[in-house]
């Protein structure tokens, strides 16, 4: 065990705790954590990936009170057979006594010595990225390069966002101040005052199957670096990289002179309805949950003695108005739909377009030429097996397939989906985008999200009626990302205005190497929370602040 000591941690770290929070004011680019395996070592393939393979049809090394036997619920994407056994949470009453114990400790250390060990908890997840890559890949069907990325730098970077802004809502008032009024010629009223953040209780971190560190850092280091205790629910196809972020997180508390089971994992056996059974608890405080609207409403509705925080599904629209870089607005059109098998809750979903066609630098193009060149940006995109595996990743599960196969009775079908054989794994699902052209009158196909590799070029009268379509979708269904493309400055206004009054993230002209469905932490807010995708945003002071309670005391000063 390391002798470092909780003060280590924050002074270790300190560095870079001034470092976010600078990043936080100026919305520029910034990481501490390495974006490139190449950084991690020569080694750090091999290693992380012996790291993965020790778990496959193991016991997961995780003791804590609560558990009985094992489960075991992950199925590959990839057809690789996982078979990792996770202690079985089996009683809900001991977990959370024993999550509850360490919060007064936990709660008097104060902010700076919290973020500290979350930053030393990251840190940890850091040096294990290739590893936890690997779970995120074998998990979610994220192609290796997205898993690594996506699932460790990435997520570390949301996760040490939400500890910044955490840090500097917690800090916005002193700990202690002396209050001074005058009373003329009398002495002066004197006290003291001090002012203690107080933790909400138990947080229950609901994990989702695409994206468990991405979607599940943010909330699991805000609710832990503002004194709660974490209890983490994985989906139980994507148990893992939770997992072992909750092993780190433990050792690293234990070391810091904490009770471990202020952060604990609660694994499931298919179908057994834990989160809804926890969500209820008066012990829980907190929510976060990642997945359907359907369960997302459910929590928003049930689970009234909790903040729950939410990222549901939505319908997300691109408009395309007119373009001065044609084949460059195809080219990111291609790799957005294609990147992860539109398996993003940032992926577009509609496209809209006059029926009367567009203006670009090549010409006017009709709406039925838009259609073909994209559906040819795509396949050109994939032609080569290996870089489309590579950028399609695997099938998450079979609903995403039957979503698929009931697209292609839907409109007219300009670009349809086909089955890849990855070279390396081929009991892999892995299939190619569809495309099918709808007319605007056919709401009930397009306006319902269809999360998977499908999208739906829509036709209107004009873009102003586009704008207006896009409007109501946003509010009615939510949407977490829009794109626009445009050379009119006034559509641009116009669009601008939509998305400030709808209440979504826009994003104007991508033709280069950002595409809207990936976003940056420390510059990009993810999600809103002002319209019915999300009812909160990655990561903002309303994300975090009420997580916590400033509790006053005061006494005379003599």
């Amino acid at each position: 065990m390391s002798t470092s000591t909780s003060t280590d941690f924050a002074e270790r770290h300190a560095a870079t705790l001034d470092q976010a929070l600078a990043a936080l004011r100026d919305r520029g680019y910034w990481s501490p954590y390495p974006e490139s395996p190449r950084a991690y070592g020569e080694d750090a393939d091999p290693t992380g990936r012996a790291a993965f393979d020790s778990y496959l049809g193991a016991d997961l090394p995780l003791e804590q009170p609560g558990c009985a036997g094992r489960v075991a619920t992950e199925i590959s994407p990839y057809g690789v057979q996982l078979g990792v056994r996770y202690p079985h949470l089996s009683d809900v009453d001991g977990l959370l006594a024993a999550a509850q114990a360490g919060i007064p400790a936990w709660r008097d250390a104060g902010p700076r010595h919290r973020a500290g060990v979350c930053l030393e908890i990251l840190d940890r997840v850091n040096k294990r990225s290739v590893e936890i890559g690997y779970a995120v890949m074998f998990t979610t069907g994220q192609a290796q390069a997205m898993a690594f990325q996506a699932g460790g730098p990435h997520a570390q970077d949301r996760g040490l966002e939400a500890v910044a802004v955490a840090y500097a809502e917690m800090t916005r008032l002193p700990a202690e101040a002396t209050w001074e009024k005058p009373q003329g010629k009398r002495p002066p009223l004197r006290m003291t005052k001090r002012y203690v953040v107080a933790p909400r209780g138990v947080a229950l971190v609901i994990g989702c199957n695409t994206f468990p560190t991405w979607n599940g850092y943010p909330g699991l280091f805000a609710s832990l670096v503002t004194g709660n205790a974490a209890v983490v629910k994985p989906h139980p196809r994507a148990v893992l990289p939770l997992a072992i972020t909750v092993g780190i997180a433990r050792d690293v508390l234990a070391e810091a002179g904490h009770d471990p089971h202020l952060v604990t994992l609660a694994a499931e056996g298919t179908d057994e309805g834990l989160a809804r059974t926890l969500a209820l608890r008066p012990e829980v405080a907190i929510i976060d949950y990642t997945g359907s609207t359907e369960f997302g409403d459910w929590l928003e509705a049930n689970a009234t003695q909790a903040q729950v925080y939410t990222e549901k599904a939505g319908v997300n629209t691109v408009v395309v108005d007119s373009t001065d870089d044609y084949q460059g607005m195809l080219a990111n059109l291609a790799f957005s739909l294609s990147l992860y098998s539109g398996q993003m809750c940032t992926t577009p979903q509609n496209i809209l377009l006059p029926e009367g066609g567009i203006q670009t630098d090549a010409g006017p193009k009709s709406a039925d030429e838009l259609g073909a060149d994209l559906a040819a940006a795509v396949d050109g995109l994939l032609g080569d097996t290996g870089r489309a595996v590579a950028i399609l990743g695997a099938i998450v599960n079979d609903g995403v397939l039957r979503r698929l196969d009931a697209a292609r009775g839907a409109g007219k079908v300009v670009l349809d989906s086909r089955p890849v054989t990855h070279p390396q794994y081929p009991d892999a699902v892995v299939r190619t985008p569809l495309v099918s052209t709808v007319d605007s009158s056919d709401e009930a196909t397009y306006q319902a999200e269809c999360f998977g590799p499908v999208s739906f070029l829509v036709r209107t009268p004009d873009t102003a009626a586009a704008l207006e379509l896009w409007r109501r979708t946003v509010r009615q269904r939510g949407a977490l990302t829009a794109s626009v493309y445009s050379t009119d400055e006034e559509v641009l206004a116009a669009a601008e205005r939509v998305a400030v009054e709808a209440g979504v993230a826009l994003s104007e002209n991508l033709t280069g190497s950002v595409y809207v469905n990936q976003t940056a932490a420390f510059s990009d807010l993810h999600g809103t929370g002002a319209n019915p995708a999300a009812n909160a945003t990655y990561c903002d002071a309303a994300f975090v602040a009420n997580r916590f309670r400033v509790i006053q005391t005061r006494r005379h000063l003599t």
